[in-house]
């Protein structure tokens, strides 16, 4: 990005980030920034703004550049995704999504995993799930939720009382009672 950055902004660049130790500075500051999107994204907003405007970007156009990009896609934040993911309940498959990518990545972070950590112990685990689907998407891949499973179509019968009174004697014997 900051190579694109570099060579389409070239006197703008070097006006703005003078020596390397300042723009070593800048660039951690944009990592933690962005760190929430996929690269392609980043790459995608970085050319956005080269394409529409004639100044080097700051780091909030950059963060709308990448937030709107995942807007044209349907997929929301990976904060909101997470969210999202966690507080939905169970039988999750049935559940209504937002985006599949959000189900995709919480089901591939371990749903009883996200029940039951923290957020400081889940949220990097379902960033990089949801990061990977994300990428997917930009990709052009197409993604879905799985059915639920299906519930019988035809209820069990009852057992007669014979059967009751026999399948107890079986599991007292099996039990060694």
């Amino acid at each position: 990005m900051f190579a694109l950055f570099r060579l389409n902004y070239h006197n703008q660049y070097y006006a703005a980030y003078p020596d390397a130790e300042q723009l070593k500075q800048i660039k951690k500051l944009w990592l933690d920034a962005l760190a929430d999107y996929p690269v392609e994204q980043i790459l995608k907003g970085a050319k956005h703004a080269i394409e529409h405007s004639e100044y080097l970007p700051t780091l909030n156009r950059m963060l709308e550049g990448c937030q709107q990009g995942l807007s044209d896609l349907g997929l929301p934040t990976a904060h909101d995704a997470f969210v999202e993911a966690c507080q939905r309940p169970s039988p999750k498959s049935a559940q209504p999504w937002s985006h599949p990518a959000v189900y995709l990545a919480g089901r591939d972070s371990d749903w009883f995993f996200l029940a039951n950590n923290t957020e400081s112990v889940t949220w990097p685990r379902y960033r990089e799930h949801y990061q990977r689907y994300c990428a997917a998407v930009m990709r052009g891949e197409k993604l879905t939720v799985p059915a639920p499973e299906a519930l019988e179509q035809q209820p069990a019968k009852p057992l007669s009382t014979e059967e009751q009174l026999a399948e107890l004697q079986r599991l007292r014997e099996s039990a060694g009672l």
